[in-house]
C-alpha cells in the first residue's frame, strides 16, 4: 500500500499513483497522498478529532472520486486535515472514521491548497493490486 507523486503530467497540478491490496488500503493511499500533497509531513497530523462518513455511488470510480472530494469539503468547510482512515467498503457504499484536526499553520506546514479532484485521466483499475491515477486541481 503507498502512493507516490507524479511530476509532468499537469502543468500547476499535482497528480499521484496509489496502490493497495484491497479496496480499502487503496482509498487510504489516496486519502493519504491527497493530505500529503496539501501539508509536509502526516506525522503533523494529531487524530484528535474523528468524522464520520457514508458515501454511495454508482461505481468504485465514482465512490473514490466522491471520497476525495469529501476530504477536500472538510478542509474547506470546517479547516480539517486527516491523517487516520478506517475504511470499509461493501459493494458501492463506503463507510470510514476519518481521524484529524483542523489546520494549525504553526504546527502544519502548508504546501498548497487543493481546490477540486480531476476526472482528467482519473481512474481506479484492479490489476495485481489495486490501483489509481488522479490529478488534483490546486
Amino acid at each position: 500500500m503507498g502512493y507516490r507523486f507524479v511530476d509532468g503530467v499537469a502543468i500547476a497540478d499535482v497528480s499521484f499513483q496509489a496502490d493497495g491490496e484491497t479496496l480499502e488500503e487503496l482509498f487510504e493511499s489516496c486519502g493519504k497522498a491527497l493530505t500529503n500533497s496539501m501539508v509536509t509531513r502526516l506525522e503533523s497530523i494529531d487524530a484528535e478529532k474523528e468524522i464520520k462518513l457514508e458515501i454511495e455511488s454508482d461505481n468504485t470510480e465514482k465512490l473514490l472520486y466522491e471520497f476525495l472530494d469529501d476530504l477536500i469539503f472538510y478542509k474547506d468547510a470546517e479547516l480539517m486535515l486527516f491523517r487516520k482512515y478506517e475504511i470499509k467498503i461493501d459493494g458501492n457504499k463506503l463507510t470510514a472514521t476519518l481521524g484529524g484536526e483542523k489546520i494549525n499553520p504553526q504546527k502544519h506546514e502548508l504546501i498548497i491548497d487543493v481546490k477540486a479532484v480531476s476526472w482528467h485521466m482519473f481512474r481506479v483499475e484492479k490489476k495485481e493490486k489495486w490501483e489509481a491515477f488522479v490529478i488534483l486541481d490546486v
